[in-house]
């Protein structure tokens, strides 16, 4: 039997009464950022409030980041929520009197809102757990903002054992307060982050034939990598392929020998994932070759792409409308931003769903990694008895 209408109200209720201790969790976090794998206060944080909810933490091998249980009443299957915890390398630029702390550091992607939900999740449950059927896995995750991110440690270390789901979520200033949006299948881009290398020889600026100039050289690198986009790929295909740094060169007067290109490619299909970095190492070297110079490419990281699975939305859009009413669910949009919740749906059923947190009067519609970004708190109380009711559902009955 799945969850009954009389615990979806009870969950309901829960969650408005949770409210204003989640903002205040919410602006503890956004006062405190932590960039990834930088975590520690905000880990430490994490564990207290987790053990004052009679959570159970369970060790892990990363120095950041947190893994707790609580185990219900009643025998049964296991389920997941997992959230980010870093900030972003921002300054923050708002005038909330809760603003960040720490120059240079800043929530700008609503990471904050995020651990606030998932915490009033575990307090609902943990009040709960007497009927609760089965156990639930709250993953804190470091470092999702900076491939490899925390999930692959993670997964390694056993964090999926016997987990057969999975719910996360994203914040969304696109989407208003009040209403969440769903999509089947592949929602979120891959993402495979390189650098190039073109070395080249110096030498004089006024005799450049007698050196290798590795910055005209990697003009050319980034101009043909770019064709591997234009030529290379069905252009039905969607794939972006940007630089966002150079680095080269010592003064105006000298030949430039080396020049460092960091990029990032981005694409939704696993398929097309796997060959990017034979295409992009082919332009680029075919480049470095008319030049005379020499290419080295490394791959630095990777996400893959973001699918979610039908059964998970299903029991998502079921509670949404059951607990707000119809009409306020919307569909996601298909992005080329990449998220390393990605891992865990490649292991197990599951699925991210996006939170609405636009509120125009409140000045809550900046995109997100920008300093100005901020959220509708309202929001919280929503993605939170939304995950709760979901959970409850699919630990006692849902689908396996």
């Amino acid at each position: 039997m799945a969850i009954s209408e009389k615990m979806r109200t009870l969950v309901l209720q829960k969650a408005r009464g949770k409210l204003p201790l989640q903002v205040k969790w919410r602006r503890h976090f956004h006062q405190a950022p932590e960039i990834s794998n930088q975590e520690f206060r905000t880990t430490a944080y994490i564990e207290r409030q987790v053990k004052n909810l009679g959570l159970k933490v369970t060790p892990i091998k990363l120095d950041t980041g947190l893994v707790a249980e609580l185990h219900g009443g009643h025998r049964g299957k296991t389920a997941a929520v997992r959230t980010d915890i870093d900030a972003l390398p921002v300054r923050e630029m708002t005038r909330l009197s809760f603003k960040s702390r720490i120059d240079g550091a800043m929530h700008a992607c609503g990471h904050d809102v995020h651990m606030a939900v998932v915490l009033g999740v575990a307090a609902i449950l943990g009040e709960l757990r007497a009927d609760l059927k089965g156990k639930v896995r709250f993953i804190f995750q470091p470092a999702e903002e900076e491939p490899p991110g925390g999930a692959e440690p993670l997964i390694a270390g056993g964090v999926l054992k016997d987990v057969k789901m999975i719910f996360g979520l994203h914040v969304d200033p696109h989407l208003s307060t009040g209403k969440i949006s769903l999509r089947d299948g592949v929602t979120m881009g891959s993402v495979t982050d390189f650098d190039l290398i073109v070395h080249g020889r110096g030498g004089h600026a006024a005799r450049p034939n007698d050196g290798v100039d590795a910055i005209a050289t990697a003009a050319d690198v980034v101009n043909s990598v770019q064709k591997v986009v234009a030529r290379e790929v069905d252009p039905i295909e969607p794939l972006v392929i940007t630089f966002g740094k150079i680095e080269g060169g010592t003064a105006r007067n000298t030949i430039c020998d080396r020049v460092k290109l960091t990029g990032t490619a981005r694409t939704l299909s696993p398929a097309l994932a796997r060959r990017l970095p034979g295409l992009i190492k082919k332009a680029a070297r075919g480049a470095c070759q008319a030049r005379r110079a020499r290419l080295e490419m490394n791959l630095v990281a990777s996400y893959p792409v973001l699918s979610n699975h039908p059964e998970a939305n299903r029991i998502l859009a079921t509670n949404y409308e059951a607990l707000f009413g119809k009409g306020k669910i919307e569909r996601t949009e298909l992005v080329l931003g990449g998220e390393d919740f990605a891992r865990y749906l490649q292991k197990t059923k599951g699925a991210m769903f996006r939170l609405g947190v636009m509120n125009r009067k409140i000045g809550a519609d900046k995109p997100w990694h920008s300093p100005a970004f901020t959220v509708d708190e309202k929001a919280i109380l929503y993605g939170t008895a939304l995950i709760a009711a979901s959970v409850i559902d699919f630990l006692h009955g849902g689908v396996s």
